[in-house]
């Protein structure tokens, strides 16, 4: 009888915000999921430290779950406008061994949070990273170019941050003001190399219908991949990625490799729609 009583307590189910603090758990056993033949997945990694954002700010906002929503309940997305990779040793961490997440949340604006995130495994740093959200939503049903920032109510739950380096730098780069970053020119327009693809509608875009801001590196990973089959620019140490548009499901996309410097290991490029619209820019330095 004991036993049975605890077969159902075992399997009863937690409330969501029981589960939103379990998410946010800091240590989590590395295995197949997490990682590639050359150490941490990266994309794996956005994908988590997105989510720990999303599920962080719902929190801070003393939400149950992350569904964000305008006063008159339109959907609201917390979307990924920026995130910045430093000081990354991704290779250095190995199956069976323990990554830990040392996450904060910081204000930045009434529709702008940031994340900061210290990854260890074992005990010892292996990066660190930042990602940059706004509240937006689509001002046309189903169109994906329509997304336009919103302001939400509850954001007042937390004193504004006047100052931010990446949400600086990120409007700078939106807004054309931003010359050079990382050494690298940012607004050239020459393509050395290009690369064009068109995403999965299955795997590549997230449960809102829009293209997930982690497949954006993974992205130019494959792009590089197909430049570089030597495998350079592959064990990345700092990586810069702006987001600033989105594309529809089945719209073709390229990368287009704006600016390099082989001997310094740093490299520049954007994303296009088939249209040719900006959706987005990476900036990257990578160890040999």
């Amino acid at each position: 009888m004991s036993l049975a009583i605890r077969n159902v307590e075992m399997f009863r189910q937690p409330s969501r915000r029981a589960l939103m603090e379990r998410a946010l758990e800091p240590h989590i056993l590395l295995g197949m999921p997490q990682l590639t033949p050359f150490g941490l997945s990266e994309t794996w990694l956005m994908k988590e430290l997105g989510h720990r954002h999303w599920l962080m700010l719902a929190r801070c906002m003393g939400m149950d779950d992350a569904d964000f929503r305008t006063a008159d309940g339109t959907e609201t997305y917390a979307a990924i406008c920026a995130t910045s990779l430093t000081n990354a040793q991704l290779n250095r961490a190995h199956a069976n061994q323990v990554l830990c997440i040392e996450s904060v949340l910081e204000p930045v604006s009434k529709t702008q949070v940031s994340s900061r995130h210290r990854l260890l495994v074992d005990g010892e740093p292996i990066g660190d990273a930042e990602l940059l959200s706004a509240f937006v939503r689509r001002t046309r049903e189903n169109d994906n170019v329509s997304i336009a920032r919103v302001e939400l109510p509850g954001t007042n739950c937390f004193p504004v941050r006047l100052e931010n380096t990446l949400a600086r730098i990120a409007s700078d780069v939106r807004n054309g003001r931003c010359e050079t970053h990382l050494g690298m020119a940012v607004m050239g327009r020459e393509v050395l190399r290009d690369f064009h693809f068109q995403p999965a509608a299955s795997q590549e875009f997230n449960g809102a219908g829009l293209l997930y801001f982690a497949h954006f590196q993974a992205f130019v990973a494959r792009a590089f991949e197909s430049w570089f089959p030597d495998g350079a620019f592959r064990n990345i140490t700092r990586k810069d990625s702006f987001f600033l548009g989105n594309a529809g499901i089945g719209e073709p996309l390229s990368v287009e490799l704006t600016a390099m410097d082989r001997e310094a290991m740093s490299a520049a490029c954007c994303l296009r729609r088939s249209d040719g619209a900006l959706i987005g820019r990476v900036l990257l330095t990578a160890s040999p």
